[in-house]
């Protein structure tokens, strides 16, 4: 009696040890079907937005030639405003600019969250929670960029989308082959020069320092130099000049940050 209460008992622990593993598998399917499907529809989005404001690669021929025209005249190549911002707002109010850095995947609208510093971190520009997020920036930083600092962020994803692939820059040759930031604003273009592609400490970039003060930022520009990583010397920074960062995470250091960091080399109306 006794080795028959035994066996039944080492029978209904493996048959609640079965039910429960089952549980936990079918929890953790559900869980990675819904992940999946989250990044499928935040790819598929992104897609879409670059699909509709993406730069045209056909110009009409009088655009053209005026291109070409503006481009012998600048320090760096020309590219045209083909943004619809009116399209754009009416997806979501929240996006003010676009940021394309050719030579690279980075072609992404930039948001700001009127309320909420945080909130695309984890929200894409259709509002839907999770991965990617977005390319965003805080509402310290004006929409204009005309603050001495600006700083965006975006997450480091392994597929390279995002901010993914500002990694590329660990490579010093990236630096002169895709040295140029495009910002597009409602009727016209900011262009920055990337001077460093460094690892930087997490500290909070909006109030590290006094920017409007010319020695900190200038001591700044010298720390962010001084860093490890690559750096152009060839391109000229001071205490004059207007600075944006974009910065994204680094997978096998949390406290740290990877910086691409330009300097404003161009304002065109477009």
């Amino acid at each position: 009696m006794i080795k028959k209460l035994k066996e039944t008992w080492r029978t209904s622990r493996y048959r609640i040890g079965v039910a429960v593993f089952g549980v936990v598998l079918l929890c953790a399917l559900c869980f990675l079907i819904n992940y999946m499907y989250r990044q499928k529809r935040a790819v598929e989005m992104y897609g879409r937005l670059q699909a509709v404001s993406q730069i045209k690669a056909e110009i009409k021929e009088q655009e053209e030639t005026a291109a070409q025209e503006k481009e012998e005249d600048s320090l760096f190549p020309y590219r045209e405003n083909n943004i619809d911002f009116k399209e754009l707002s009416n997806l979501n109010e929240d996006i003010f600019a676009w940021i394309e850095i050719p030579g690279t995947l980075v072609s992404y609208p930039v948001l700001q969250h009127p309320t909420d510093d945080s909130y695309y971190l984890n929200h894409t520009a259709e509002h839907a929670e999770g991965l990617p997020g977005s390319i965003y920036s805080e509402r310290i930083h004006p929409k204009d960029f005309s603050a001495v600092h600006t700083v965006l962020y975006g997450h480091n994803m392994k597929n390279g989308s995002m901010f993914g692939s500002l990694h590329d820059y660990e490579n010093m040759d990236k630096l002169t082959e895709a040295p140029y930031i495009y910002i597009y604003l409602p009727g016209h273009t900011l262009v920055y020069e990337i001077f460093a592609a460094v690892r930087f400490s997490d500290a909070y970039l909006p109030y590290y320092c006094d920017y409007g003060d010319k020695e900190a930022l200038s001591a700044f520009i010298d720390e962010i130099r001084k860093s490890p990583g690559n750096v152009n010397p060839a391109v000229e920074v001071s205490c004059e000049s207007k600075i944006l960062t974009l910065s994204t995470c680094i997978g096998d250091s949390p406290t740290e940050r990877f910086l691409v960091v330009g300097v404003l080399i161009g304002d065109y109306e477009s």
